[in-house]
């Protein structure tokens, strides 16, 4: 099979032929039909994470075939259409766990940074996480909803019952987000890089009420912001905009070191939270969720030797949606 795995150079990956692999006992052999290429993938390739070994296949919003069924697999069937996302297994046991709290679990397995992932013709997934996907998506357009939009969502959850929200950076997740919370009656303000109008057109194509640079104060006090940009700095930009008792919540995986601000942002009992992963809940909430609203995702295919390009595309910032691998 064609794979494009972590180079030995920093931000680079390598086309490899690799062995189709043999599942496990509770693991299915999924024909990938698409992958979307997220922030997070980006993370990985330019080493922001730690831990990554040259030669892993990123990846971890993938859409595909089952090909093959483990011996213990149950619930799944050969042929079936199934999502796969970044959260590949938990210990079960840990005290997060134990509490119904997966997403912290301290022995996880991550698709695409700890187990191979989707950037390639076939993936490995633990059966007990992966998803049926509704109908009405194709393959490229489902494939943002199993990161970008179950983050989004989780993201929004955290956010609690705000009624004007920010969004601090416009792409993948937040197209998502923005038409979930719109739906469910908010007013929508979008953040971009200053200057940036393609973003801003792009905001308000999608619905929201004010679409603006990030070094503009909103319209109208916030009652919460999301933040999906990597940028540390927006923490205190976000934290003066929500009123007491507001709450700023960071979608990202990683995030630049947030500058000292004066304790007079925080203070008026604001809430100041982060997102980490997903729990399998999450994802058949979402995933039930996204077809009644409906979430339109937009996306921009690239073929599968071309995941350095899109990369880059998503590096610069260039992209308005979703891109996504086709094998």
């Amino acid at each position: 099979m064609i794979a494009m795995a972590v180079s030995n150079t920093v931000g680079r990956l390598d086309l490899v032929e690799r062995e189709v692999p043999s599942p496990g006992a509770q693991e299915v052999l999924v024909r990938v039909r698409a992958c979307g290429v997220c922030r997070t993938d980006l993370h990985v390739v330019d080493r922001d994470l730690p831990g990554v070994r040259p030669g892993l296949i990123p990846g971890h919003e993938i859409v595909g075939s089952i090909e093959c069924l483990g011996a213990d697999v149950t619930g799944l069937r050969i042929g079936q259409r199934v999502g796969v996302p970044w959260l590949g297994s938990t210990c079960g046991t840990c005290p997060f766990c134990r509490m119904g709290s997966e997403n912290l679990c301290d022995a996880p397995g991550f698709t695409g940074y700890t187990r191979d992932g989707g950037y390639s013709e076939f993936a490995i997934a633990d059966s007990r996480y992966c998803f049926p996907l509704p109908e009405g998506y194709g393959d490229a357009e489902a494939a943002p909803l199993l990161c970008a939009g179950l983050i989004g969502h989780r993201s929004l959850r955290m956010a609690g019952n705000s009624d004007r929200l920010g969004i601090y950076g416009f792409g993948a997740a937040a197209h998502i987000v923005a038409q979930l919370a719109i739906a469910e009656g908010r007013r929508v303000f979008a953040f971009t890089s200053p200057g940036d109008a393609q973003a801003q057109e792009f905001a308000r194509r999608m619905g929201v009420e004010w679409a603006g640079g990030s070094d503009a104060p909103p319209p109208t006090t916030l009652d919460a912001a999301i933040i999906f940009a990597p940028v540390g700095g927006l923490v205190p930009t976000a934290l003066a905009a929500v009123r007491k008792g507001g709450t700023v919540v960071c979608g990202g995986i990683h995030m630049s070191d947030i500058p000292t601000f004066p304790y007079r942002l925080l203070w008026g009992e604001k809430v100041l939270r982060s997102v980490a992963n997903l729990t399998r809940d999450d994802a058949i909430q979402f995933l039930a969720l996204a077809p009644r609203v409906p979430v339109r995702t937009e996306v921009i295919e690239f073929p599968l030797r071309s995941a350095n390009e899109a990369l880059s595309t998503l590096r610069q910032g260039k992209l308005s949606g979703a891109a996504v691998l086709i094998p």
